[in-house]
């Protein structure tokens, strides 16, 4: 195992890290809301940030089996990690240049900058087998889940010093030093980025079909997925219920920031509470699967998500910067949590040699999905008037989602993927012997 390539590797994480924080959670939605969308009526420039997110998402979810065939078509996993690095970095430079009332070009350079983040992060991962043994790749992934928090908070906290401190910087006016900001994400990302584009080159293609053959087969993959999840009647209601609880937690992650800002909640105060998120969530993380071992993690699950109602409820009564403050402590508490045992309950509902198989459908399907919650936000705020009401319409994938969570049997679910495995019929009569 090559400890340089591993070390590039790792710090690509801490690079991109710094869009998800500063230009998909923290300061482009209120930048968005009170430049790019002014002039707009109230409540209208939240609304088309829903609307940019649920774009995008679809855009990842149409692309995403074409990203995956090409990187399972060999040889050129470092070339297109470089291309769509640079698309991501180069629409947060070009973010400099939006001006008052330029919501469409803020709209596009959002949803450009998310296709080079997703499309970057799907060769990166794809990466990290050529990299190191099996034995050693969690605990290399953990290293860069934890640079991504450490190194997309770093770049935070300059960002807020910047904003707040932009006499102090040399910059005019606040609002030339948040375009500045979005500058330096770009400046980032390229920057921690260039250890792996050297240190790791492209390994010799052994081509045996053509790219738009293997295309085809990326789409009809997740097709056969989607027949074959018929077989785990559980793992078929765990995935419906996880599609509604996931949108209610996307949701909340990309449009509570646009919605403080909506409501009157100050950028500094906006963007202090996402710092708050992230240190909170990460040992929190950790405590929710302490929990989940003593309570079991159906009922930790639970527990998470009667939070995230709890979060919604109390965000439609929101008014000062305390309570978004109170808020992002809650979000913190289980945003993390609700995530790994989401996850892991599914892993182990999956039959155990189908697991990729299954994990990519699912990263496919959730995107989908997950583009539903910004497009009701952002359509019940345009009916309504009411930005407040936005948010009390993601109420309803928690609940939905609880409730279709209390109609899976986790063990009988469990059984069903082994069944499967071990060739006793279909997951479907094999669990209903059990």
């Amino acid at each position: 195992m090559n400890q340089l390539q591993i070390r590039a590797w790792v710090t690509y994480d801490w690079a991109n890290s710094a869009f998800a924080t500063t230009m998909m959670a923290a300061v482009m939605p209120v930048f968005y809301e009170s430049v790019a969308g002014a002039g707009l009526a109230e409540g209208v420039a939240a609304s088309y940030w829903g609307y940019t997110q649920t774009i995008a998402m679809l855009c990842v979810a149409v692309l995403s089996p074409v990203f995956g065939a090409i990187a399972d078509y060999r040889g050129s996993k470092v070339r297109f990690l470089s291309l769509f690095t640079f698309l991501g970095a180069l629409s947060c430079l070009a973010s400099f240049f939006i001006g008052e009332g330029d919501w469409l070009l803020a709209s596009l350079l959002v949803i450009l900058g998310t296709i080079g983040f997703s499309g970057g992060n799907t060769f990166y991962d794809a990466l990290l087998p050529d990299l190191v043994p099996e034995r050693d790749r969690d605990v290399v992934s953990a290293r860069g889940f934890a640079a991504g928090y450490l190194g997309g908070g770093i770049l935070l906290a300059v960002n807020i010093a910047m904003i707040e401190g932009w006499s102090v910087f040399g910059f005019p006016d606040k609002a030339t030093a948040t375009r500045a900001v979005f500058v330096t994400v770009g400046v980032w990302w390229i920057a921690f980025a260039i250890p792996l584009l050297r240190a790791v080159k492209d390994r010799p293609a052994n081509r045996t079909a053509t790219l738009p053959s293997v295309i085809r087969t990326g789409f009809a993959r997740n097709w056969s997925t989607l027949r074959r999840i018929r077989q785990y009647p559980e793992l078929a209601k765990y995935m419906l219920s996880y599609w509604f609880f996931n949108d209610g937690i996307n949701t909340i992650i990309v449009m509570a920031t646009i919605y403080g800002a909506t409501i009157g909640i100050g950028t500094t105060h906006l963007i202090i509470a996402l710092l708050i998120t992230q240190f909170i969530g990460w040992p929190a993380t950790i405590l929710f699967g302490r929990l989940a071992v003593r309570l079991g993690s159906k009922r930790a699950l639970y527990l998470s998500l009667y939070i995230y109602v709890l979060i919604v409820v109390l965000g439609y009564f929101m008014t000062t910067e305390v309570h978004f403050y109170a808020l992002a402590a809650m979000v913190g508490l289980v945003q993390g949590g609700s995530q790994a045992l989401a996850r892991s309950i599914y892993a182990n509902m999956t039959p155990p040699s189908r697991r990729a198989e299954f994990f990519g459908f699912l990263s496919l399907s959730s995107k989908f999905s997950a583009s539903a919650g910004p497009f009701l936000f952002g359509l019940v705020g345009a009916l309504t008037g009411s930005i407040r009401l936005g948010i009390l319409a993601v109420l309803a994938f928690f609940v939905i989602g609880i409730l279709l969570l209390m109609t899976v049997d986790l063990a009988k679910g469990y059984k069903e993927a082994l069944a499967g495995e071990n060739g006793g019929g279909t997951g479907a009569t094999a669990g209903s012997a059990v």
